[in-house]
């Protein structure tokens, strides 16, 4: 069965923290389920952004939607407030000009309350994200 997908604004996650602006691609763009829209960085890296859940969540799978990302890590938090975070992976991404990177992270299920996406390295100046998701279930508490 699959589960929900709890990056979604429309699963009750909220973007907690982004470390750049654009109003024309601004950070909540990557939990909007589109791929059509994206938050864009500002040139300087890392860049991070923390995505927090509506409660605690078991996680199966973490996937990004990007481009010119090189070094992606995950990490996690169960904590109530966003720190104590956890590594989960970290990977350096293939380019395709032209085409946008969609990395899946199977990963051994794992609990979380927030997960934070550190870029690490782009292959250019600046890099957009598209989606992040993770696929999961409600933790019962």
């Amino acid at each position: 069965m699959r589960g929900t997908d709890w990056c979604r604004s429309s699963a009750g996650a909220a973007l907690v923290l982004a470390t750049s602006s654009d109003a024309e691609h601004p950070a909540e763009s990557v939990a909007d389920g589109s791929s059509k829209t994206f938050w864009t960085t500002t040139g300087m890296f890392p860049q991070e952004l923390i995505i927090g859940f509506p409660k605690c969540v078991k996680i199966s799978k973490v996937a990004i939607q990007c481009y010119l990302v090189r070094t992606l890590r995950i990490e996690r938090s169960t904590s109530k407030d966003p720190v104590g975070f956890e590594q989960c992976v970290e990977k350096d991404l293939q380019h395709r000009e032209g085409q946008l990177q969609m990395e899946e992270f199977p990963l051994p299920e794992f609990q979380a309350t927030y997960l934070r996406f550190i870029i690490k390295s782009a292959f250019d100046h600046f890099v957009s994200v598209h989606r992040v998701m993770a696929e999961g279930t409600a933790e019962n508490t």
